[in-house]
């Protein structure tokens, strides 16, 4: 992968991230297309550090804010009795559980079934199965549902059901935003507060998945270049990798067109219903079945399945 095949993979990777059609599906499907592989799972976590720092920069007064009355009621600051701990008398503080705990299901599952996301999950066939079905899920939950809850309105029931919308996304096709606004709407809450939400639960781990990618990759180099035992698996896993170089150029640009998608994206929910993006999600589910049966694009991308 050269640098402009990486920029336009990082430009890709904003343009998809917020909406409901999952950049990990159009990252690896663009990656086959234009690169002639998949760009792997380490490469697409890291890029997606890009995208959540424009996050982090677009919402860092309430971001701040959450944190502040977080670790104020921790401390104490709201009363010494565990309930006003955990946030029983700040709504700031009980959205900073909530996000707590609605990250736990991803984490968990990330950990469990770290190698089966790296390869197994990555087959297109799977990638085209959920695109379609939460394209239909999405199309109709949003045109059932509701719009009567908030954020100021969470429980931690519907910050669980949230975190498993969120869980979901490690299949490729899910779409992290897309299966939290799902979920959400499917709950009754707002296009924009269901939005807000996925934005603000994506963070932890988005970052904790790229870090831990970052790292894996760095040992995996190491290894490779040091020989010895272990060598032979390290340069196979880095074989899916790209290179720092290309890596953090994809990573800037998704940070820097992040921000400003983000902003039309909000105000696009405020305004328009989620129809437009399930029935790109069924289109495209087919436009990549066809290259399938066709044989323009394999299922299983050949270095991934010799990791497997």
């Amino acid at each position: 992968m050269n640098f402009f095949q990486a920029i336009f993979l990082g430009l890709v990777q904003a343009l998809t991230e917020y909406l409901p059609v999952s950049s990990s599906a159009h990252i690896r499907i663009i990656g086959d297309l234009t690169i002639g592989s998949d760009p792997g799972a380490a490469f697409t976590a890291i890029i997606q550090i890009g995208t959540e720092l424009a996050v982090l920069l677009y919402f860092r007064r309430d971001i701040i804010r959450i944190l502040g009355a977080w670790f104020g009621s921790l401390f104490g600051r709201d009363g010494k009795d565990l309930r006003s701990r955990f946030g029983a008398h700040n709504k700031d503080t009980q959205m900073g559980w909530y996000i707590i705990i609605g990250t736990l299901p991803i984490m968990v599952a990330g950990l469990l079934f770290k190698n089966a996301i790296e390869t197994t999950f990555r087959n297109l066939w799977i990638t085209v199965t959920v695109l379609a079905l939460f394209g239909v899920l999405l199309w109709f939950f949003d045109a059932r549902s509701r719009q009567v809850k908030t954020m100021g309105r969470m429980t931690v029931k519907d910050a669980i059901i949230f975190g498993i919308g969120q869980m979901l996304a490690l299949i490729p096709g899910v779409s992290r935003s897309g299966g939290t606004i799902t979920f959400g709407r499917a709950m009754g809450y707002t296009r924009e507060a269901a939005v807000r939400v996925a934005f603000l639960m994506a963070i932890p781990a988005v970052f904790g998945a790229g870090i831990l990618e970052a790292v894996s990759a760095v040992k995996d180099v190491s290894a490779c270049n040091a020989g010895g035992s272990g060598a032979a698996e390290a340069c196979k896993a880095i074989g899916m990798f790209p290179g720092w170089g290309p890596t953090i150029a994809a990573t800037v640009v998704s940070f820097l067109v992040g921000y400003i998608v983000i902003i039309g994206f909000l105000k696009f929910v405020s305004t328009f219903s989620y129809k437009a993006f399930a029935v790109y999600r069924i289109v495209l589910a087919v436009i990549v079945a066809i290259l399938l049966i066709t044989g323009v694009l394999p299922a299983i991308d050949p270095s991934v399945a010799a990791a497997a």
